[in-house]
């Protein structure tokens, strides 16, 4: 499977906008925005200019598919199961991303980013409603419980990350029980609960061409 091997820090300095991709890193000073907020590459500082609405619809969807840490025919598989659905195409896209165990596990503040959640669920650290699930895609549903298993709560990582876990990453989608390192996902979210700052209104006009 196609991965990404270089420094996560530049997707952010791509995009101009920070991806939380690199987990804590992101809210500190060493984050790379803060830094360089300007395109990685030898002419990045020079980039400027009016972009085109075609390449203003492309970041957009760029990011989104950065930030969720998908390919792009898994992004666009997404993108079309979500216009096949009732309601508002870009909210559906949305909420389909964020029912992924992967998202939900890194919503709970199991872990500090979605790369190590898929790290760690495809290591058979986590449990849906008691049982083992090792599929970063799996969907969850309203009313499941996610948990780690008992062998798992002891993790360096795990517990670091449930340290440093507050309020800045709580959403009101999923109640979260840090000292038993269970949560459940209570509902399907709108779109002003899911805390991901893109207009996937262009994403929608991007596939729609």
């Amino acid at each position: 499977m196609a991965r990404y091997r270089d420094a996560k820090c530049k997707l952010c300095r791509r995009e101009g906008d920070k991806l939380f991709l690199k987990g804590d890193r992101c809210f500190s000073n060493k984050c790379a925005i803060e830094k360089r907020n300007y395109p990685p590459g030898q002419h990045g500082r020079g980039r400027r200019g009016k972009l085109s609405k075609y390449n203003v619809q492309l970041r957009e969807k760029q990011k989104l598919r950065r930030m969720y840490g998908l390919l792009e025919a898994q992004f666009r598989n997404y993108f079309y199961k979500a216009a096949r659905q009732k309601g508002i195409t870009g909210t559906n896209l949305l909420c389909l991303l964020e029912t992924r165990l992967d998202s939900v596990v890194y919503r709970m503040g199991f872990v500090s980013s979605r790369a190590m959640a898929r790290q760690l669920i495809r290591h058979n650290h986590f449990q849906v409603n008691g049982k083992k699930v090792n599929i970063p895609s799996y969907v969850v549903k309203p009313g499941d419980r996610i948990s780690t298993r008992e062998k798992s709560k002891s993790l360096f990582v795990v517990q670091e990350a449930i340290k440093n876990f507050d309020s800045r990453q709580a959403v009101s989608y999923i109640d979260m029980d840090t000292s038993r390192l269970e949560g459940e996902f209570l509902e399907i979210p709108s779109r002003e609960a899911i805390p991901v700052p893109v207009n996937e209104q262009l994403i929608v006009e991007l596939y729609s061409k």
